[in-house]
């Protein structure tokens, strides 16, 4: 645990990573808080709550190599004020907007919304070291798989006991308050050495964006879509089954035991190759579709939670690796855009296997895909040689892949 207190004892590091994961933990909420406002506040269906998520979703995807690349150019703290408005007057206008125009600004917000996982990955690969960066990650992950396991159940909570206009202004004020605090910590996102990487200009994308960036992308995309897929294939297991209402407890299991991987794996004293960790987790993912009923699931579950967060931290690490600093944003940017289109991409290609199957053939589809992101990645990191980022300097120096 020496490597955790490293990092915590950075300056400003516990208050990132704090303020982080209120603004996280909303933004993983914002999705439910639509979804029940639709059904519950407008009383349509569940299709068209499900237009708004998407419209909310792509806007995400799209929106996170746009700010990266303005936070690279224009800087951390006008991003995100401008971010932070747009969320003020987007959650505001909620409940007196018409389906319509709320399909229209969800997708607006989404394009806008506070890049805090972004931002943190960015300020951790700038405020720490080398050595430190591993177990630094491994918070990160931490962090967004107690986001993920907090902020729906919060809202679900909060949604039997409050208006869904209510619960809507909260998450909003939640993503608003996170989005300001991390504005007024205004974290690095350059280390002192990378502070004239702006000033040098902007490497040409052929010189970063190459073998070794694209592997780690389609690892990121792909392990979002193994995650997806297994939540949708234990929710169809246990429907199966007549335990849906068991379904919370085992996402509950599976998130806990991500958070413990992600904490062990933060601890140890060497890494291990991103697509070793993606393929896997794809490999102890397809067996849990053995399990037929809650306790044997929960137990199956286990062995993929304590492989996803070690293998998010990777991600992230090989990103800021790679990156030079005056992209970095944009980088960042690029893997969250990756990690939202396998979230969307995970749930209708599970659903399918498990139409033409068994509600098993969903934790195989899930599997199989993570595994085939594995091989790719692994394929495509050979054609690259390994290195690690350094401030680009233009000129006749090539930095290349």
């Amino acid at each position: 645990m020496t490597g955790y207190r490293q990092v915590l004892a950075v300056p400003g590091m516990a208050s990132l990573l704090g303020v982080s994961l209120l603004a996280r933990t909303a933004i993983t909420a914002d999705v439910m808080a639509l979804t029940l406002y639709v059904v519950l506040g407008l009383e349509l269906s569940y299709a068209a709550a499900g237009g708004v998520a998407a419209a909310l979703t792509a806007g995400v995807a799209l929106g996170g190599p746009l700010l990266g690349r303005m936070i690279d150019s224009r800087g951390l703290r006008t991003v995100l004020l401008v971010t932070v408005v747009v969320q003020v007057v987007f959650w505001l206008s909620v409940p007196i907007l018409p389906y319509g125009f709320l399909l229209v600004a969800s997708f607006v917000a989404g394009l806008l919304m506070v890049p805090a996982q972004a931002v943190s990955r960015q300020a951790i690969a700038a405020m720490t070291t080398a050595e430190q960066r591993r177990a630094a990650f491994a918070l990160e992950s931490v962090q967004g798989e107690l986001s993920y396991i907090v902020g729906p159940a919060v809202v679900i909570l909060c949604a039997a006991t409050m208006s869904p206009d209510v619960v809507a202004w909260g998450v909003g004020a939640a993503i608003v308050a996170g989005g300001a605090g991390i504005a007024l910590l205004n974290p690095p996102v350059r280390a002192d050495a990378e502070a004239d990487a702006g000033a040098a200009g902007r490497p040409p994308r052929r010189q970063w964006l190459g073998a070794g960036m694209t592997a780690v992308l389609t690892m990121a995309f792909g392990t979002t879509t193994l995650l997806s897929g297994v939540d949708l294939a234990i929710v169809a297991t246990l429907q199966e089954a007549g335990q849906v209402s068991w379904a919370a407890v085992v996402v509950v299991v599976f998130g806990v035991s991500s958070v413990v991987g992600g904490l062990i794996y933060g601890a140890l004293t060497r890494p291990l190759p991103t697509w070793l960790l993606l393929g896997l987790l794809g490999l102890v993912t397809i067996p849990a579709g053995l399990a037929h009923d809650w306790p044997w699931l929960c137990v199956a579950v286990v062995g993929s939670g304590l492989l996803t967060a070690p293998t998010l931290a990777t991600v992230a690490d090989a990103v800021s690796r790679l990156a030079p600093a005056g992209v970095r944003g944009e980088a960042t940017g690029l893997q969250s855009s990756a990690q939202s289109a396998g979230f969307a991409l995970g749930s209708p290609l599970v659903g399918v296997a498990i139409d033409v199957s068994v509600p098993a053939g969903g934790f195989a589809a899930a599997g199989l895909a993570g595994l085939a992101a594995a091989l790719t990645g692994h394929l495509l990191s050979r054609r690259s040689p390994a290195r690690t980022a350094v401030p680009y300097h233009p000129g006749p120096v090539d930095l290349g892949y």
